[in-house]
């Protein structure tokens, strides 16, 4: 008889059984998982029947390998089963209750003890057709997804953690309402399907909340070889998926932005006047710091800040000077002046006035009414942001007494409040609403700033301290946004005795701008924290100069001569610049300074013996004839109020160009302060420092920092020379 002949004898004495082959020629349900497991084992048994039918040998040794044939395929066909059952967990639509294994099994047992196969050939079969090319598409769907998982370099394991978030935000694809679409989208992007799938594993992983939905575990012993390593492999992709994306994300956090939202007030400095045009300058005084900790920051990550960023005298007043205290709050400041050569520019003279603010005893210091109003938005959830808020309040609740009282309020889409006006002594409930804080959401500032105010005229005490801490990256996107706006508000309160301070926190969004606006017109500060650090230094360090209030409306202003001086600039305070009336004008708000605070100003002079000046003289004005008897180069005004008072007091003090030779020690302070002063003006690449550098900064410094209890002038040192080094 003709090969052919038998074979198509042996595939009808195999015939599968007649109920079989109707369940084989219905069409494969979508979502059942048992019905396409029967299907795609009958196609595998069918199979590995016809491959041992047409490969068997004489009639003498057809039972020896029909039995090792059927133990091969019983071997292979539980790795199979045990394959699918994997794939079948691995995908997103799966009936969790049921992977086909025990279908598979079955119809492996009931084909198994029917001796009647059907031999013919599996494409003369369309069932069978049909249900192993739905095997062939699931075991490599199954495989590509496997080895997307599978991570074999950190550097791989890096990129698919940042992109994890840009994953989730793809569309799924519909292929049952859509498939014509669907079939499109397939032929455009052939892994869209895959990247669903993968979301669904990431969004489990990664993004649910600890704990997560327990990772599958690796195969146990029964798997081996080649499944085992798979099995492997997708357990540590899984397991290292969180650890990857955190670790992601510090490596982003610790890189500089390639783009920054960051805004700040665009200002000029301040040019060279000459005395005979206008004699006098007016400024109101400044303690605010957030500049110099915000370059810190820049110059850390290998940055040069925007020159907007810098206002110098900020950068000076960041440092504690050991200038002489006053001996009693009545008079709550001591004014201190001296004159020396200046540094960049020969001929030149520098001014350099400082001013020690009254330093409360511990008996003295007032109760405190504090609200912190916190920023919860999804610009804060950052670990420089939100996390570090928290640690810095918890700080500040170590400063106060336990009679002090604290309420927290938040905004994020909306303002509320998290914890009503309580005493410090309650501190585990104060440190549990700060704890269970979360960032999400637009930023409704306006509203939260207005919930604040409610909360401290609900609780103002009138012999305390009324003020709201607001700690946020100053990001005003939803509400009453106007600056105008906010300060209307903002001045209304102050003049009630609620005060606004200012903590700004975290790089890309940073709103300085509003912060300065918000700070300067509600009687606070304005502070930056970028390091942990820093906050100790501003809220436990500076606590007292930081709430504590010793006057307000702090206003300079200085009269040159115009015998002795030709030409003026002042170094700074471009921002704070008033008009010549308005320093007796007590309506026009200016400064506040805190218990023990320092405040540095300087001028640059010309004297008018130099030949160096900038200035031409006026063709067509004579200059008067002024009698120079005293020798004065200028004439100090500060104006002041005490907190509870709203009519100013003045302070006089004359600049004479004999002075006597100021003390080793405190000359050290003023050296070092100008070397500050010409680092500022380097950064913001002024016109007027001549060859002077930063070399010429870190000698001067270097030579000058003393003591140096806490390290912040060996910092300066060090930000200096990046500076030299840093990029644009």
């Amino acid at each position: 008889m003709k090969k052919q002949d038998m074979n198509e004898q042996d595939m009808n004495e195999h015939q599968l059984p007649e109920d079989l082959q109707q369940q084989l020629q219905q069409p494969i349900p979508a979502a059942d998982a048992n019905t396409k497991a029967r299907h795609i084992a009958a196609a595998m048994a069918a199979f590995n029947a016809q491959q041992v039918q047409t490969t068997s040998g004489p009639q003498e040794n057809q039972a020896n390998e029909n039995l090792a044939t059927n133990a091969a395929q019983n071997n292979l066909q539980k790795k199979s089963n045990i394959l699918q059952g994997f794939f079948q967990r691995l995908r997103p639509t799966r009936d969790i209750n049921h992977h086909g294994t025990d279908s598979m099994n079955n119809a492996i047992n009931n084909t198994s003890n029917n001796s009647s196969f059907d031999h013919r050939p599996v494409w003369q079969k369309p069932a069978l057709i049909s249900a192993i090319a739905a095997s062939s598409l699931a075991v490599v769907a199954g495989l590509t997804l496997t080895q997307h998982f599978m991570i074999h370099s950190s550097e791989q394991q890096l990129a698919d953690a940042i992109s994890m978030d840009a994953a989730r935000t793809r569309e799924p694809l519909n292929l049952a309402s859509e498939p014509k679409l669907a079939k499109e989208k397939i032929h455009a992007e052939p892994a869209a399907d895959m990247v669903v799938m993968q979301e669904s594993v990431e969004e489990v992983v990664v993004n649910a909340p600890q704990p997560a939905v327990a990772m599958p575990a690796p195969m146990n012993d029964k798997f081996s070889g080649q499944e085992a390593e798979l099995s492997k492999s997708i357990h540590a992709g899984l397991a290292a998926a969180p650890a990857l994306k955190r670790e992601a994300s510090a490596d982003m956090s610790a890189q500089p932005a390639q783009e920054f939202r960051d805004r700040f007030e665009d200002f000029k400095e301040n040019s060279v006047t000459a005395v005979s045009a206008n004699p006098v300058s007016t400024f109101s005084i400044d303690v605010d710091t957030a500049s110099y900790s915000f370059a810190r920051r820049m110059l850390n990550a290998g940055q040069l800040p925007a020159k907007d960023a810098v206002r110098t005298e900020e950068m000076i007043n960041y440092f504690d000077y050991a200038y002489p205290a006053p001996r009693d709050k009545k008079t709550p400041f001591a004014t201190h002046v001296s004159v020396m050569d200046s540094p960049w520019k020969k001929g030149n003279q520098l001014i350099h006035i400082g001013i020690q603010g009254y330093q409360l005893p511990a008996s003295e210091i007032p109760q405190s009414n504090l609200v912190f109003l916190l920023d919860v938005s999804g610009s804060m959830d950052e670990p420089s942001k939100l996390p570090l808020v928290k640690q810095s309040m918890s700080l500040l609740l170590d400063t106060l007494k336990p009679d002090d009282t604290i309420a927290i309020a938040v905004y994020a889409g909306a303002a509320g409040t998290v914890l009503e006006p309580t005493k410090v002594k309650e501190k585990t409930k104060i440190l549990a609403a700060l704890n269970n804080l979360q960032a999400g959401g637009s930023t409704a500032g306006a509203e939260g700033i207005a919930l604040a105010y409610q909360l401290a005229e609900a609780n103002f005490n009138a012999k305390g301290v009324n003020r709201i801490i607001l700690a946020t990256d100053g990001d005003f996107n939803v509400g009453q946004t106007s600056d105008d706006a906010l300060q209307d508000l903002i001045e209304r309160k102050r003049d009630k005795g609620i005060y606004l301070s200012v903590l700004g926190f975290g790089q890309g969004n940073y709103q300085d701008a509003m912060m300065q606006t918000l700070a300067q017109n509600g009687n606070g500060t304005a502070a930056y924290i970028d390091t942990l650090s820093e906050a100790q230094k501003v809220l436990v360090n500076e606590a007292t100069s930081t709430l504590f209030p010793i006057a307000k409306d702090v206003k300079i202003q200085v009269e040159f001569n115009p015998a002795t001086v030709a030409e003026y600039r002042l170094i700074g305070y471009e921002t704070r610049t008033l008009n010549r009336e308005d320093f007796n004008n007590d309506k026009v708000d200016a400064g506040e300074i805190g218990a023990g605070h320092k405040v540095t100003a300087i001028y640059e002079i010309t004297p008018v013996s130099a030949n160096n000046k900038l200035l031409e003289p006026s063709r067509y004005q004579t200059p008067k004839v002024v009698d120079s008897k005293t020798n004065e180069l200028a004439f100090l005004r500060l104006r002041y109020k005490l907190p509870n008072e709203n009519q100013s007091k003045l302070i006089e003090t004359p600049i004479t160009n004999q002075l006597p030779e100021a003390k080793p020690g405190y000359q050290q302070e003023i050296n070092f302060s100008v070397a500050v002063a010409g680092f500022a003006q380097l950064l913001r690449g002024s016109n007027y420092l001549g060859d002077y550098s930063y070399d010429k900064v870190i000698e001067l410094a270097q030579a000058n920092k003393g003591k140096d209890e806490y390290g912040y002038r060996t910092e300066f040192i060090q930000l200096v020379r990046k500076a030299k080094i840093a990029q644009p």
